[in-house]
């Protein structure tokens, strides 16, 4: 591990001033991803800025209903919100569902959205990377990847986001609210992240010195309705084959979709919001078909890998049963807003 110097924060303010001064500089927060990739050389800061102890760690009301969530929250602690359990269910499944308890008890909000986007290639210091070293080449496309993009790949990069919080927040709206240089930012979950493209090694918008402050989710009344699903090798704690997100609003007949939020994980290099499927549902009776022809018109533009063509059925399949679960009249469903998928 290379030598590095260490500042502990004593306001969001200073710390991205000392950040941004430092071209070599980073923020630690939980250090849940972090430390392990300094570990492993991945990494190499000169300057490490602790975030950790600023007072960002709480759950605040909005006016209107939404919720602001400091960047230091625990995931632990805003999986088991009252107000994020009973108005936001997808977002403490997806919580409950992404590590150990261990992990949720030290990981935080900000520090979930900021994990490298990555593979097992990544990791390894002895292939070549472009999320790694830029222009090194991608060692996946002609490896393994069983576990790799479907949707928004490129050439240079296919390796999908391994976070289930951001997933879920892709499907409530959420917005990523930062501290940088030239003050405060807003920006919408959805775009906070980016595709591969021909620059992978940058996973999202953020500038260098800009710090998460917060993420606040917007009022939703529908999202009382949501359920998250993950499917994974193993059932304990592992990153996602496919993973869905989804909130539904349905008419007074309790069948026809009104207005649809779904997102999808484990398919792309970011939180994948899944539009085309929103449209096909919208003004239309949840059924076993439509459900179908939303799923199809997701995946249309999919482009599995060697190893992993099974995860565009699989997702169309989860898709399809994530719906129909959270339609009252569907026999032999689950309550709505279930935590029992994440256990």
């Amino acid at each position: 591990m290379k030598p590095f110097r260490y500042e502990r924060a004593v306001d969001a303010a200073g710390a991205v001033a000392t950040v941004a001064a430092h071209p070599g500089a980073a923020f630690l927060g939980a250090g849940t991803n972090l430390v392990d990739h300094l570990k492993l050389g991945i990494t190499s800061p000169d300057l490490l800025v602790d975030v950790s102890r600023l007072p960002l760690d709480q759950v605040e009301e909005l006016d209107g209903g939404g919720l602001r969530v400091g960047a230091n929250v625990r995931n632990a602690d805003l999986a088991a919100h009252p107000a994020v359990r009973s108005r936001y269910p997808v977002l403490s499944q997806a919580l409950l569902s992404g590590a150990s308890g261990q992990l949720r008890n030290l990981a935080t909000t900000g520090g979930n959205l900021l994990q490298r986007t990555r593979c097992a290639y990544f990791q390894d210091s002895s292939t070549p990377c472009n999320k790694r070293e830029p222009g090194s080449g991608c060692a996946a496309l002609e490896g393994w990847t069983r576990y790799h993009a479907i949707l928004g790949a490129s050439s240079h990069c296919v390796a999908v986001h391994p976070s289930d919080m951001a997933v879920a927040m892709a499907a409530l709206d959420a917005v990523v609210v930062t501290l940088g240089p030239d003050g405060e930012r807003r920006v919408p979950v959805t775009d906070f992240h980016r595709l591969p493209g021909d620059a992978p090694h940058r996973d999202t918008v953020l500038r260098h010195g800009e710090l998460i402050t917060a993420v606040e989710l917007p009022p939703l009344p529908y999202a009382a309705r949501s359920r998250y699903r993950k499917v994974r090798d193993r059932a304990s704690y592992a990153f996602a084959l496919v993973s869905v997100a989804v909130a539904l609003d349905l008419e007074d007949d309790g069948r026809t979709v009104r207005e649809a939020r779904i997102a999808l994980g484990g398919v792309a290099h970011k939180p994948w919001r899944a539009e085309r499927a929103e449209q096909a549902l919208r003004g239309r009776p949840a059924t076993e078909e439509s459900c179908r022809t939303a799923a199809d018109a997701e995946t249309a533009d999919a482009h599995p890998l060697r190893d992993n063509a099974f995860k565009v059925p699989l997702l169309q399949n989860t898709l399809v049963a994530v719906v129909r679960d959270l339609v009252p009249e569907t026999p032999g469903r689950e309550t709505p807003g279930s935590l029992e998928d994440a256990r």
